[in-house]
């Protein structure tokens, strides 16, 4: 496992959230030199990715050295930095330490079959990338174009406003940047020969530097991978019930949502029994829509009951909230409904690949799943601050998903009793 580890690329996190007002107003212009190197740069790399490919279908060693990693290295401090995920001007080359980092592993030998059907391959992977926007590689006017402005292009538009507002990078978006560029680094090596092993979706695979700040709204889930070929093949299917009940539901959520809006303006704080009729629906709605994009395995039930299903939400009881966010709490919630709309496609993306992966293999991979995961988790936070459950903002960053509450402990043995036998390994 170690081993199979230290052949992925992978970003680390050494930012400490100061940014200049006046160089992030003019990063764009400020990054052009560096792009235009890229650019210049990318069309010796992508020569060097074709020689490689067919020198590992002879050899399987591929001829990608020391220029293609310190490129890709270079490609995260430069897009770090143009997505704000990084303040320094970052040095020309890829040489040197920068606050956002690419861990790039040796290239080593690699199979032959994985290396003659590379572009198809990676086909999942650019579905990915497309949806959180991973950047692109430039070539000359071969433009290798991933995707437009998908999740970190959005998070890199509302941090620009931020950090002109604060003079600091909001931690939730500077995380999500730093992943989703991560995982665009992971899939370029994978391009470009410098190891064969599969990009990983899985936010918890990053460096953050730092623990996630606490949310009242969190999310739990199994450990289950496992997924039944005849309820994956239906799910569109098997969900119609629920679509039906959520909208149901929903309208008299609605009703509750605009009196429980008086409610907290005045008295400053929910009333009880709307806040919990709130709370069951959506973790209902939670429930629903981790089965239907396939993040978890069994039918849900209908009563959004805490603890009833394998992915959860925790959420808050009643507590004041301040009646001026209370007061204007649709247009504050702008932004992070921008960016919820984002993660919307990403769990499109995890849907799709889930559905067909699940067909062949009967399991969910599990980047995806965790992917999936800090997506619903948001979206929920994101409804949970609409709808008047909280007054804490919702927090992007996948750092969360890294504190999974751990397996439940085996009860302690009586006195006296032999040791447990150890499992086999």
């Amino acid at each position: 496992m170690e081993a199979a580890q230290e052949r992925q690329a992978r970003v680390v996190v050494r930012d400490d959230l100061a940014r200049s007002r006046l160089t992030v107003f003019f990063r764009l212009i400020l990054a052009i030199p560096h792009l235009i190197v890229v650019a210049i740069w990318g069309i010796a790399v992508l020569v060097v990715a074709i020689v490689s490919w067919f020198k590992i279908l002879f050899t399987g060693t591929p001829a990608a050295g020391d220029m293609t990693r310190r490129y890709l290295r270079y490609y995260v401090h430069v897009y770090g930095y143009l997505y704000l995920a990084a303040n320094p001007y970052p040095p020309f080359g890829g040489g040197e330490a920068y606050p956002l980092d690419l861990e790039v592993p040796e290239a080593g030998r690699q199979s032959r079959w994985k290396t003659a059907f590379r572009i198809i391959l990676a086909v999942p992977g650019l579905m990915v990338a497309a949806a959180l926007g991973g950047g692109s590689l430039s070539f000359g006017r071969a433009s290798a174009q991933v995707a437009g402005l998908g999740a970190i292009g959005v998070a890199a538009f509302l941090g620009w406003f931020a950090c002109l507002a604060s003079g600091r990078m909001p931690r939730g978006l500077r995380d999500l940047i730093a992943y989703g560029l991560g995982y665009s680094a992971q899939l370029w090596t994978y391009l470009l020969l410098v190891t064969d092993k599969y990009p990983s979706s899985d936010p918890r695979a990053v460096d953050y530097a730092s623990p996630a700040l606490e949310h009242p709204v969190r999310i739990t889930a199994g450990e289950e991978l496992r997924r039944s070929r005849l309820t994956v093949f239906f799910r569109l299917f098997l969900f119609l019930p629920h679509l039906v009940w959520l909208l149901l539901w929903g309208i008299v959520v609605l009703l509750a949502i605009v009196a429980n809006w008086f409610v907290t303006l005045f008295a400053g704080r929910p009333a009880a029994e709307l806040h919990r009729f709130t709370s069951s629906y959506l973790n209902y709605v939670t429930h629903a829509f981790a089965f239907v994009y396939l993040v978890a395995n069994p039918f849900p039930g209908f009563t959004g009951k805490p603890g009833a299903y394998e992915v959860d939400l925790g959420l808050p009881e009643p507590a004041p909230q301040n009646r001026w966010k209370t007061l204007f709490r649709l247009p504050l919630a702008i932004p992070a409904l921008l960016l919820s709309g984002t993660l919307g496609n990403v769990l499109a993306v995890v849907a799709v690949l889930g559905w067909f992966t699940g067909l062949f293999v009967a399991r969910m991979p599990q980047g995806l799943r965790n992917l999936g995961i800090f997506a619903l988790r948001y979206q929920a936070q994101v409804n949970a601050y609409l709808w008047l459950l909280t007054d804490r903002y919702p927090f992007a960053s996948p750092a969360l998903e890294q504190e999974r509450e751990p397996a439940a402990a085996a009860p302690a043995a009586p006195p006296g009793a032999p040791p447990p036998v150890p499992e086999p390994a």
